[in-house]
């Protein structure tokens, strides 16, 4: 048995905030020595804030009574010796709720009232108005204080159909997925729309997030559930009860919300849960174990995933395994199982997608910093040999050498105008590519999305719509693309042109691919293009239903965007950053040179003088060469998923 997903992910945490003061120190240090240019900066302080602030999102999906909370009890919030998630009979989570935390923020449970579903704003929008959630405060310390006020998320109300249809609940041209109607001709909706808890549990504390999602009708209610949380989930688990297996609701969760792409099923694992349902004394338990093989063959040929992806568990037997201490009974509840399953499942990738972005910006930061100790190498290197020259010469020729000097300057300041034209041109480009991706851009698109959508009757032309949207959306990344190689061929012709003329070693960085937001722009499309089956028809006309769904598009767009546009800033910084760089050490390099003749006209020892201090430098330099390559190995090794030694932060200075 593998290391517990509680357990792998605290040793992910713990790697997070070790690394994260690693980059930090790595950036003081590079300060001290005078190698922390705008660009290197920007990169450093950008790994460190992926680092620290990564988070892992694990969903909860399933139909009502599935024991969805009574395993995330199970697995995470055993340790309070109690339930924490209600998890009675019925249906207990009926808003979906969020679970994080966020140090700026007290405990606190939030909650959503549903009316807001009447009006426009996407839940992304109403995150930002704090004063529109019903606050109760948590005591972290008392598991029952806590478990009673996390029971407000199973909270409901009684409406009209009137009022349950406007929110989303009650559709006359489906009724068989109509909530039951009382004898006073009410229906019951939850309470809440969104459950926000912020609680100091060790595992949120390093970035985990848990997504507990209600059943079909309530995922299909709200968009952006379906669209943008569970989609940008980095694992999915769907559970189903065993004693049923997969019911006819069960399959259209599975098909209509969780599965949109064929490598999706890499991120999702199925637990059958309640096996201990098919615990019967008559039956011995290789009798039982073939059942329950049976039913996880069943299962993973109906949703089209291997074998050992589905997972039988009893979250409640395990559950009071891990309050009363019971390792037999923990072990028949084959959560342990499970665990190993998430940890080495999706902490594994997660660390690994970590690890090779982190080694990548630390591979680009130590070529950027490198060519910086180069240029002072190189300059070292010929202030020596100049000096060395001018041993035994007269005084004549030691002038002379000053007014070559300062005529090279001279030349040298000329070719500023040159450096200026190209950096006009490449300012002029970079606006095209933030017109392309910026939000005016943006909520064009959006506008005449929402436009068709609030044509009359039913939608049938919306994926067309939406098709057109997305092949608008893509046009544009790959005009960027074409904008960027432009920009990239302008500049490496400048920079192999300032490299002949005055030896330096410029490189220009390479270009940002939009290959990735490409892909993620199918992602989305193909998430929205499945909710806008048949199923959702009568959904899609009502203007305000369609209002929802086209913010929480604008919401993953503007991500995409957001991003892609970060990239290209950052990969023009650097281009900027590695010029200003080594015009900077030319300009130092000429100032030392001047200095240097005229010590050596002051005093007759100066020119040793100067060899001697010229050679303290570059054996100085030397040292800090081998240190931030030291430093940076130390850095790509350790974001490995096998660990070495920890190196005492006394030795990073």
């Amino acid at each position: 048995m593998g290391t517990s997903f509680n357990e792998k992910f605290d040793q992910h945490g713990t790697w997070r905030r070790e690394f994260a003061l690693r980059l930090k120190l790595l950036a003081e240090w590079m300060k001290d020595h005078e190698l922390l240019d705008s660009a290197v900066e920007e990169r450093l302080r950008r790994l460190e804030t992926r680092v620290r602030t990564d988070k892992v999102m694990v969903a909860f999906v399933a139909e009502f009574s599935r024991g969805k909370s009574e395993l995330i009890n199970a697995i995470f919030f055993a340790g309070y010796g109690r339930r924490i998630m209600p998890a009675s009979a019925g249906r207990t989570t009926m808003c979906p709720t969020e679970m994080g935390y966020d140090a700026d923020v007290p405990p606190c449970l939030r909650l959503l009232p549903i009316e807001t579903r009447m009006q426009p704003q996407s839940l992304m929008e109403w995150r930002m108005v704090p004063e529109k959630w019903t606050r109760i405060d948590l005591d972290v310390n008392d598991p029952k204080q806590l478990s009673v006020a996390l029971e407000k998320v199973a909270e409901t109300r009684r409406v009209t159909q009137d009022e349950a249809r406007a929110l989303g609940f009650w559709q006359r041209e489906a009724p068989e997925d109509n909530p039951m109607v009382d004898a006073q001709g009410l229906v019951e909706v939850p309470k809440w729309r969104h459950a926000l808890i912020n609680i100091a549990h060790p595992l949120l504390k390093q970035g985990l997030v848990i997504l507990d999602t209600p059943g079909l009708n309530a995922i299909g209610a709200e968009p952006e559930l379906t669209v943008s949380l569970i989609p940008q989930a980095h694992a999915v688990v769907f559970i189903l009860g065993a004693d049923t297996g997969v019911t006819k609701s069960d399959l259209s969760i599975w098909r209509e919300h969780l599965i949109n792409d064929a490598d999706d099923t890499n991120s999702r694992l199925v637990v059958l849960n309640k096996i201990d349902t098919l615990w019967d004394a008559l039956s011995s338990p290789a009798q039982i174990q073939q059942q329950i093989e049976r039913q996880r063959a069943s299962t993973a040929e109906i949703l089209g995933i291997p074998k050992h992806q589905v997972i039988p568990v009893s979250a409640q037997k395990g559950l009071v395994a891990k309050v009363t201490d019971d390792p037999e009974l923990l072990e028949l509840s084959c959560l342990p199982a499970l665990e190993d399953a998430l940890s080495q499942g999706i902490m594994g990738e997660r660390q690994k997608l970590l690890a090779a972005a982190v080694a990548s910006g630390i591979s680009d930061l130590r070529a950027e910093t490198g060519r910086v100790i180069n240029i002072r190498r190189r300059d070292l290197t010929e202030q020596m040999m100049e000096l060395k020259g001018l041993q035994g010469k007269n005084i004549a020729v030691i002038k002379n050498m000053r007014s070559r000097i300062s005529q090279e300057q001279a030349e040298f300041d000329l070719g500023g105008a040159k450096i200026h034209a190209v950096r006009s041109v490449h300012l002029k480009l970079l606006r095209e590519v933030f017109s392309l991706l910026g939000p005016t851009a943006l909520k064009k698109e959006m506008a005449e999305l929402t436009k068709v959508l609030h044509q009359k009757g039913l939608k049938l032309g919306v994926k067309r719509a939406y098709g057109q949207t997305f092949d608008r959306l893509r046009e544009s990344l790959r005009q960027v693309q074409s904008i960027s190689g432009e920009i990239q061929s302008m500049l490496a012709a400048t920079f192999r042109q300032l490299n002949a003329e005055h030896g330096f070693s410029l490189q220009a960085p390479t270009e940002p691919s939009m290959t990735g937001y490409l892909h993620d722009l199918d992602l989305v499309e193909r998430s929205h293009l499945q909710y806008l089956g048949i199923g959702n028809a009568f959904r899609l006309a009502q203007p305000e239903f369609s209002d929802r769904l086209v913010r929480a598009l604008s919401t993953r767009l503007r991500v995409i965007h957001e991003t892609a546009l970060g990239d290209i800033e950052l990969w023009s910084k650097s281009a900027a950053a590695q010029l200003d760089a080594q015009l900077r050490e030319r300009r130092r390099n000429f100032g030392r040179r001047l200095e240097a003749i005229d010590r050596i006209q002051q005093a007759a020892g100066g020119l040793e003088d100067r060899i001697g201090e010229i050679q303290a430098q570059a054996n100085a330099l030397h040292q800090v060469d081998s240190k931030l390559l030291e430093l940076t190995d130390y850095l790509v090794t350790a974001a490995e998923p096998v660990r070495p030694r920890a190196v005492p932060a006394s030795e990073l200075v």
